[in-house]
């Protein structure tokens, strides 16, 4: 906060990660922002240093997260706030967390792993209040964006009872092995998801079908784990279905995802995270079949302010391979809100609803992202 009569410091802000396939574009941001110091952090300091200088406002940092000094580490730098986007985090403890409280630091996460974010505020929010500082997982495309989505659908009704949301990301768009280790940890693994009101088991990415978009083709689309299928439930009092999907643009490629769930699910391929190397190089040979065009959808049925049945759509497209810049608006947002002073109350929080949709609207235009709020036909929709 600023002090009277002294003027207000940038916040010191280093990105674990930060030359990685999210991280370099979350550092890209903030270094344009007087308000935020940077270090661009990871293992490799020459390569942190080099990416550092050309964003020209940084320093570069070799770091090692989960070593057991880290802590003492971010004291010595005076850092105010870590955000990780080092993934996966489906293989991770909360150590660079509970390190982040240790030292008195503001911590965001890039997390998609259900249970990590899922867990997050029961495992450190006490830590988190007693250090007096924030602690956010999930500041990525779910649950952040899409909560912001489904606040905005949905403002005004008087009940929720259908949630669908799919992302579908371009062919070219640039992938990270990370990501890719992490959709395979589950691939094929039985999930819980809402549906008829009820908890169901369901083997991810089995059994696609089909998902239309507003300015993309149709694709085929298969179940992911992801926190939202676990937090929107109780966090929308969701009646009936929350249905998370990806589609992949290369129908070929979905039907070998679907191939490998069925591999593992009949137990004749126990690790398929073992292959995520392999499949990010062979992915490439895919590209003259797709396009740079990616997006996103959002179908939110229920009752509207005056009891009658709805059904309403939110799409994305993001041309030109930016589809990635996506997943680190959220951590953005949040880094800026702080290094201006805005004060949030301290504690540990998946970041569910702590932006609006209109907060992503200047990003999203940066970008040249194209939106689209679609009321579609209802027949049948909010019935009991």
């Amino acid at each position: 906060m600023k002090q009277k009569g002294r003027e207000k410091m940038p916040l010191k802000v280093m990105v674990l990660g930060g030359y990685g396939n999210f991280g370099a574009r979350i550092c890209r941001a903030l270094a344009l922002d007087s308000n935020i110091e940077l270090t661009v952090a990871g293992r490799d300091g020459e390569r942190a240093a080099d990416f550092a200088a050309g964003l020209g406002f940084a320093q570069g940092a070799a770091v090692d997260m989960h070593a057991a000094d880290f802590a003492q580490v971010l004291r010595e730098r005076h850092i105010e706030l870590v955000i990780h986007t080092a993934g996966p985090f489906q293989s991770q403890d909360y150590g660079v967390a509970r390190a982040c409280a240790r030292a008195g630091v503001h911590y965001i996460d890039l997390a998609d792993g259900r249970r990590f974010v899922c867990d997050f505020s029961s495992a450190l929010h006490a830590d988190f209040v007693a250090a007096d500082r924030l602690a956010i997982s999930g500041a990525s495309t779910v649950p952040a964006l899409s909560s912001a989505v489904v606040d905005t659908l949905c403002e005004g009704w008087q009940r929720l009872d259908t949630l669908d949301v799919c992302i579908a990301p371009a062919q070219t768009a640039p992938r990270g092995v990370a990501t890719l280790r992490a959709v395979l940890s589950y691939c094929g693994a039985p999930i819980q998801v809402w549906r008829e009101g009820q908890w169901q088991s369901q083997i991810a990415w089995a059994k696609p079908r089909q998902v239309l978009f507003r300015r993309l083709k149709p694709r085929l689309g298969a179940l992911c784990d992801i926190p939202d299928l676990e937090l929107f439930p109780a966090h929308y009092q969701l009646r009936q279905r929350m249905e998370f999907r990806a589609a992949l643009e290369v129908g070929l490629s979905q039907r070998a995802f679907a191939l490998l769930a069925w591999l593992r699910s009949v137990g004749w391929l126990k690790q398929p995270a073992r292959l995520a190397a392999l499949l990010n190089v062979s992915a490439k040979l895919f590209d003259p079949l797709g396009s740079r065009l990616g997006g996103m959808v959002v179908r939110a049925t229920g009752l509207d302010a005056d009891a009658k049945p709805v059904k309403r759509a939110w799409h994305i497209a993001a041309d030109k391979d930016h589809g990635p810049e996506i997943p680190c608006m959220a951590a953005i947002l949040l880094a800026k809100r702080l290094a201006k002073g805005e004060h949030m109350a301290a504690g540990a929080y998946p970041c569910v609803s702590r932006h609006t949709l209109a907060e992503f609207g200047p990003e999203f235009a940066k970008w040249g992202m194209v939106t689209d709020l679609v009321e579609e036909r209802c027949e049948g929709v909010g019935v009991p």
